[in-house]
């Protein structure tokens, strides 16, 4: 054989072994594409888990400020956990020293005293301090509530709300003019009680005035003895964050103002719409 035939033999053979070795073109674009769709899925799900950790540290640091927020929070309820308890051995050790002052007429039945919760309230009844039908104060009761003026003093941090209650028996034709109802009366004799304490030296602001005739009574009033005991003067000691009023606005008039109170003291004026309490 020619050099020229072994030369073009040998090209064939190459062509041959390279054609059996290799694949085709088409199908190394096809794999190679393949390979681009999976890297660019699997950036995309890195893409993806980048995002998750990211919302979740997010998530953490806004946990973490709750979770110091609350620790603030019951902080701060134990702390007024602590001011209610220790106001409130400080208010049963008030009471008690003022029902210590008042044992002597307590004991002659002159008034009673009871308390419930945060207040104290003292029952003076009403033949101590008025006549029948009447809301001028005897002496037999200035004296009595003067003695319980001196005891009220103290406690500066309470409201002293006097409250006037009568039994069902209407009033009678002779005093209609003054009172027409027991309504009237029983507001009444409530001022008559607080401008008598401010005489004495309670500071008027620190005094409620109200009546409520016959709707709160504590007996029947079927019996003389039930009515007996629904004619009384209700003086009680109250906590000032439990008497809160709203502040009048700069607009409300004068006359609404002097409305809110009697002789420089607040009073409760429900009994001019007759309606029970």
């Amino acid at each position: 054989m020619n050099r020229t035939g072994l030369h073009a033999a040998s090209t064939v053979l190459a062509a041959a072994v390279m054609a059996g070795g290799c694949v085709s073109t088409g199908e190394y674009e096809k794999l190679e594409a393949e390979k681009n769709q999976e890297i660019e899925a699997l950036q995309k799900q890195r893409g993806g888990l980048q995002e998750q950790v990211q919302s979740l540290q997010s998530q953490k640091t806004s946990l973490e400020q709750q979770q110091a927020d609350l620790r603030e929070q019951i902080d701060a309820l134990e702390q007024q956990k602590t001011q209610l308890l220790t106001a409130s051995k400080q208010t049963l050790s008030q009471y008690d020293a003022l029902v210590r002052n008042l044992t002597e007429e307590v004991k002659k039945g002159e008034l009673q005293v009871r308390q419930y919760k945060d207040m104290l309230t003292v029952d003076v009844a009403e033949q101590l301090f008025f006549d029948s039908g009447r809301a001028n104060l005897k002496d037999t009761g200035k004296a009595v509530l003067k003695k319980v003026g001196e005891a009220l003093k103290g406690y500066e941090d309470k409201v002293i709300r006097i409250v006037g209650h009568t039994d069902n028996v209407p009033i009678t034709k002779s005093l209609l003019k003054v009172f027409p109802s027991n309504w009237e009366l029983s507001v009444a004799r409530a001022t008559t009680v607080v401008r008598y304490l401010q005489e004495v030296g309670i500071s008027p602001e620190r005094m409620v005035a109200s009546g409520r005739a016959e709707y709160q009574p504590i007996a029947p009033n079927d019996t003389a003895e039930g009515r007996k005991k629904n004619r009384r003067i209700e003086i009680t000691l109250i906590d000032r964050n439990l008497m809160q009023e709203p502040p009048r606005s700069a607009s409300e008039p004068a006359e609404a103002a002097e409305m809110s109170g009697l002789s420089h003291h607040r009073a409760d004026r429900s009994y001019l719409e007759h309606q029970p309490l």
